[in-house]
């Protein structure tokens, strides 16, 4: 007898198509990690439902359709998140970004405690990230709540910013600063399987770069940006370099498979590498096409990977490349100084400056002075990946083909062992698992955890009450009786709504047939008219819903309020003997 499935373990998923479907949206590191995430959910995670809160249909029938590609049998439920509560028994909402503030304001209604918040960090190098990192701290955010950082590098960068945010809170506001989110470490993964090198494919791809036997080809599979991704002018100086110093008929390739962001990156990386290495084989391949990465891990001998900037922040290349068999090259940066160890692989030592050398770039930034690219290559070029030490690693790894094999099998197992999806899933429905038990005390404990009203919260307001000075006067309609004011010829409501197509922006305050609905039970009251108490006992909706009807149709002129004395009976003629007054 099997025991149930612990639902503390699972958490429903905000799945809206950009976070997760390179494909369609555009490949770049967040959609592909996300994609690799969810598809590595869904085979890997102990849960008895897939639970998705989308913002549109289209991205519920994605997630259905993934969850269907990875593991059939297993339930699907949508829960809109305008129901966010409907996702009991599942008490954890899985958003993929760390800038969540905006979700806790969603839960604030419903009380701090009455679900858990578990966000990632991709990039955090970003304006928009940085800010959202102080919002979330300064928003119904509760130690309950989770921002994971996927390597320690991250951790120690998160950890910096929150401690100048709960500076400035401390110097403002004075007293006790919030708990934080809970901050794991937990690594992104990998379909280690779906990286099981082609020999054909391998094959096909040295013949296609005129690869001899002998020579060796070093690969990088990357956005070829060199303003934020990497520099890759000391990679070319370094292998023109170490290609001076290779055996008679050994010679060195560097195919880099990519996608060029602008003309600007296309002009540096290719007039950058016949300048600086032209003796050394250049191939630039199509970062979009599923095939030519494929035979780029299948074929290459090494995999170079010399991050210098500060948008990258784990390095999932490295993971696949690891998977593929393949050793490493790679700066000691950000989370390849967790994941690239030395049986795997060779870290190039790097150096920055100190912050009081760049904090005209933080501060030109964040005013908007500097653009983000502008940061990041400025940052980048402030940043030495130490040249003797690459040209060093590119010789002892082009020089040794046993030591090639050595590490890509070391790289091989440890990617298997470390970052398959089967092993990094479990690590996070333990995380969830925790942030239960830690609402569940404050619980117990006994701590008040009162819910805000919708209209007290502090960023989002109802628009009546915070423009409130803006009408001529407010107000709902308890007193007020409605008679037809449409008249002969007019349009129908239906129509009206149609020409007016609020839906074409996604949202319509109330249903097309209560509009209708309520202008057919003022039509048939006559001149007589009816007031709202009536028409909330003939139509079935309540107070609001029937004021926020009333006020449309007021705007468009279907109906009008009843003047003073209109729709009475006349008054009864008088009797004899007695006189009108």
């Amino acid at each position: 007898m099997s025991l149930p499935v612990d639902p503390t373990r699972n958490a429903g998923i905000y799945f809206a198509a950009d976070g997760y479907d390179p494909k369609a949206k555009g490949i770049n590191g967040r959609r592909v990690a996300g994609e690799s995430f969810i598809r590595g959910f869904f085979r890997h995670a102990d849960v008895a439902e897939f639970v998705s809160l989308a913002p549109k249909a289209s991205d519920q029938e994605l997630f259905a359709q993934f969850a269907a590609e990875e593991r059939k049998g297993v339930p699907v439920r949508h829960v809109p998140l305008r129901l966010m509560p409907q996702m009991a028994p599942v008490q954890t909402l899985f958003y993929p970004s760390p800038n969540f503030g905006a979700e806790t304001w969603r839960r604030a209604p419903h009380g701090a405690a009455a679900w858990s918040i578990c966000g990632i960090t991709h990039t955090t190098s970003t304006k928009g990230v940085m800010q959202g990192f102080f919002d979330l701290r300064m928003s119904a955010q509760a130690e309950w709540d989770a921002v994971i950082c996927t390597s320690r590098a991250v951790l120690a960068s998160v950890l910096h910013q929150f401690e100048r945010i709960e500076d400035h809170i401390r110097s403002r506001f004075g007293g006790a600063v919030p708990p934080r989110p809970q901050l794991p470490v937990i690594p992104l993964g990998v379909d280690c399987a779906a990286f099981a090198p082609d020999k054909a494919a391998g094959k096909a791809l040295r013949a296609r770069l005129g690869a001899g036997p002998k020579d060796v080809v070093f690969a990088t599979i990357a956005r070829l940006t060199p303003y934020e991704k990497f520099d890759p002018l000391p990679l070319y100086i370094a292998l023109q370099a170490a290609q001076a110093r290779m055996p008679k008929g050994v010679k060195l390739h560097l195919a880099l498979c990519g996608i060029y962001r602008d003309d600007y990156s296309k002009r540096v990386f290719e007039q950058g590498a016949a300048g600086l290495m032209p003796d050394v084989g250049f191939h630039v391949l199509d970062g979009a096409n599923a095939a030519l990465r494929k035979g780029v891990l299948s074929g290459a001998d090494v995999f170079a990977f010399p991050i210098d900037n500060i948008q990258e922040t784990f390095g999932l290349a490295p993971i696949e490349a690891m998977a593929a068999g393949l050793p490493v090259l790679v700066s000691d940066w950000d989370g390849m100084r967790d994941t690239v160890t030395p049986d795997v692989g060779i870290r190039v030592p790097t150096q920055t400056l100190t912050a009081a050398h760049a904090e005209q770039e933080g501060y030109r930034h964040v005013t908007g002075v500097d653009s983000y690219t502008q940061y990041c290559a400025l940052a980048s070029s402030m940043t030495e990946i130490e040249m003797p030490a690459l040209v060093a690693a590119i010789l002892a790894l082009a020089s040794d083909p046993a030591l090639r094999a050595r590490m890509g099998a070391a790289g091989k197992a440890r990617a298997q062992r470390l970052y398959d999806w089967a092993a990094v899933v479990p690590q996070m429905q333990d995380l969830w698992q925790e942030l239960a038990l830690r609402r569940r005390a404050a619980q117990g404990g006994g701590q008040s955890i009162a819910q805000t009203p919708r209209a007290a919260l502090p960023v989002g307001p109802s628009p009546f009450a915070l423009f409130a000075a803006w009408p001529s006067r407010q107000g709902g309609f308890a007193l007020t009786r409605f008679v037809d004011a449409a008249g002969p010829g007019r349009l129908p409501v239906a129509e009206v709504l149609g020409l007016r197509d609020y839906m074409a922006m996604g949202r319509q305050a109330e249903r097309s047939e209560d509009y209708a609905r309520t202008h057919a039970a003022i039509l048939a009251a006559g001149q007589a008219g009816c007031d709202r108490a009536a028409l909330e006992t003939t139509l079935g909706l309540n107070v609001v819903q029937l004021d926020r009807v009333l006020i449309w149709l007021l705007k468009y002129g279907f109906i009008r309020r009843q003047r003073a004395g209109e729709g009475q009976p006349p008054p009864a003629p008088p009797q004899q003997g007695q006189s009108r007054k």
